[in-house]
């Protein structure tokens, strides 16, 4: 009988676990107050996608976005947004008690439809790469999940490891072109600026306020930079840096060093963003190796 009551009252108390309240604070200063956590997430951008099911809340994911691709299970969600478009009636239809949305990802008229629909909607905006260990911190507090606390953990130690490792040795310029036409950069206040910082290199454009400004050719040509990094998917080559052989004068030119890496892993907010990281830290310590090289030659 004893034994009966004692798992009684354990279930009792578990029941009141997963029903209690739960809250946290958006990237847009807003407090999202839940009842109890979010079983029902409908998540509005690949890289929280992504997140969610880092941190072991994928299966309460019950819509998304086109371009939510990873994991595996990602790609069987349905859809309800793609670029900058969300379907409002097929978000409202599945009956969310939770949405998640990248803030970049929608003019703030469609922020303003979601709210609308009567679910709490999360605004996601990570500004450095801590804050992406603190988005997943964020997410399990809505969701109560069990991985968070992990997935963050991991994410930070393996961005401390390189930064440890990389950070303080020589500087190497970078110029990371975001797009060809118009040409377009990042800011200093980009997450990948720190990347690249975490990495010892710098970008030569990072004195610069927009997140993602356009520049001109002649300003790229005059820092001289001694490496050019662009994203792709797969971090396939597609000819997108071949316009600047055109300058076989530039250093990241005649020493080779134009270099592309996974758009997937390294654009997205997610623990995958730290791994990629390592790669473009290994091709930065290349191109500085290169040139200790260059310059121990007698």
């Amino acid at each position: 009988m004893r034994i009966a009551s004692l798992l009684a009252a354990a279930l009792l108390l578990a029941a009141g676990i997963a029903s209690a309240a739960v809250q946290a604070t958006d990237d847009a200063g807003a407090r999202i107050v839940l009842a109890q956590p979010a079983r029902r997430v409908v998540s509005l951008a690949p890289h929280l996608t992504e997140q969610l099911f880092a941190i072991g809340a994928g299966s309460r994911i019950v819509a998304t976005t086109d371009f939510a691709d990873y994991p595996e299970q990602a790609r069987t969600l349905p859809r309800v947004a793609r670029a900058h478009n969300v379907d409002l009636e097929r978000v409202a239809a599945a009956r969310p008690d939770l949405i998640v949305v990248w803030g970049s990802g929608f003019p703030p008229a469609t922020l303003a439809a979601l709210r609308r629909l009567g679910a709490p909607v999360y605004v996601d905006e990570p500004s450095s790469l801590d804050g992406i260990a603190a988005s997943m911190l964020r997410l399990g507090e809505l969701t109560a999940a069990t991985d968070a606390e992990r997935a963050a953990t991991a994410f930070r130690a393996s961005v401390q490891r390189l930064r440890s490792r990389y950070a303080e040795r020589r500087q190497v310029s970078v110029f990371y072109q975001v797009w060809p036409q118009p040409l377009m950069t990042l800011g200093g206040r980009h997450v990948l600026s720190e990347g690249l910082r975490t990495c010892g290199a710098r970008n030569i454009f990072e004195a610069l306020e927009p997140i993602a400004p356009q520049v001109s050719v002649e300003a790229v040509l005059a820092a001289d930079p001694q490496m050019i990094v662009t994203a792709e998917p797969g971090g396939v080559d597609r000819g997108a840096l071949d316009v600047w052989k055109r300058f076989p004068r530039q250093r990241a030119v005649a020493g080779g060093h134009l270099v592309t890496v996974d758009a997937d892993r390294i654009n997205r907010h997610t623990p995958r963003l730290a791994e990629e990281l390592a790669v473009l830290c290994e091709r930065i310590d290349a191109v500085r190796q290169a040139g200790d090289a260059v310059k121990s030659r007698p």
